[in-house]
């Protein structure tokens, strides 16, 4: 990966940011396109084959969810939303309209690099891992078809965003296994140094949620143990 020129579409209103960050990411030799408005940055998205797109959420024509939903729906193209909204419940939607990363205005040039590198690591390691891992996972309350990234809870569909899949399939591949929220950033998201600790949590609480409309049973199997972290209990009495 380090030999190629990965495509980078950074998408923001203010001609200022773009500025900032496609100088800064042109300087580890990523190719950026710029788009500045909702529907313009969709319609690239889906004609071409970004390797990440930095997304704003406040935008013209179509807001920064949209856009992401839209394309969760055609593509799974890495999402890094960049925002100035920066309250729990927007780190949710965030996360819910298929973000990777959540990055919060005012932001350090210099952590937007490493987070994006972290992302397009982790992209391209699971894309490898995909080859090697088993197509089928089959669990007392959930089956996880690996290939065509396929939840089932109890026999019933549930949809999850990439990375409440990554997670997971995750826990999953562990049964019993105990993971503290550093090693899941570590692991699940890639991040050494700079993830927040939250993010885990707000993906267990809504991986439980979806889980639960399915299955009481499938939700319970994803433990917290206090003060060490969570874990996928291969017994279906587990309790949250």
């Amino acid at each position: 990966m380090e030999n190629e020129r990965l495509n980078l579409l950074v998408v923001d209103d203010e001609e200022r940011i773009r500025r900032l960050l496609k100088m800064y990411l042109e300087k580890e030799n990523y190719l950026i396109t710029e788009a500045d408005d909702g529907e313009k940055a969709l319609n690239l998205a889906i004609e071409n084959d970004y390797d990440l797109i930095l997304l704003d959420l406040m935008l013209p024509k179509m807001d920064g969810l949209e856009v992401a939903e839209k394309l969760r729906e055609l593509k799974n193209t890495p999402i890094m939303m960049l925002t100035a909204k920066g309250e729990e419940m927007n780190r949710i939607q965030g996360f819910e309209a298929g973000a990777d990363d959540y990055i919060v205005k005012p932001f350090s040039p210099r952590e937007v690099v490493l987070r994006v590198s972290a992302v397009l690591k982790r992209t391209h390691v699971e894309k490898e891992q995909e080859q090697l891992n088993p197509e089928l996972i089959v669990t007392t309350n959930i089956e996880i078809d690996n290939q065509s990234h396929r939840v089932l809870a109890e026999g019933s569909p549930v949809n999850l965003t990439p990375k409440e899949y990554d997670l997971l399939l995750y826990l999953v591949q562990s049964p019993n296994q105990i993971f503290g929220r550093e090693q899941l950033l570590r692991e699940v998201w890639k991040y050494e140094f700079f993830g927040d600790l939250r993010t885990v949590d707000t993906h267990i609480k809504r991986l439980r949620e979806k889980l639960t409309k399915q299955s009481e049973a499938a939700a319970k199997m994803i433990v917290t143990v206090w003060g060490l972290g969570y874990k996928f209990n291969s017994y279906s009495e587990g309790k949250k």
